[in-house]
């Protein structure tokens, strides 16, 4: 197995074990952090299987995901700052 697979399932993992703190999490600020986290983990581990398999349609992929990770985050944390 290469290692850009093994080290995208190791980052799946970690985005699993933060999804339970995003289930659990004692705050709404945790939840969104933890969110935040798994989001970026995920496009991590594309990023990686990208350049695994060769195709970049996983970085486009990537990329829009990222994006919409980054204005949601934004959005969460003016909302929790009483400002949206």
């Amino acid at each position: 197995m290469s290692e850009l697979l093994f080290f995208a399932i190791c980052f799946v993992a970690m985005a699993l074990v933060l999804a339970a703190r995003f289930v659990v999490g004692p705050s709404v600020a945790d939840r969104a952090v933890a969110g935040d986290c798994v989001e970026t983990l995920t496009d991590m581990a594309m990023v990686l299987f990208a350049l695994y398999s060769g195709r970049a349609i996983y970085l486009d992929i990537a990329l829009v995901t990222a994006l919409l990770g980054f204005i949601g985050t934004t959005l969460i944390a003016k909302y929790l700052e009483g400002k949206l």
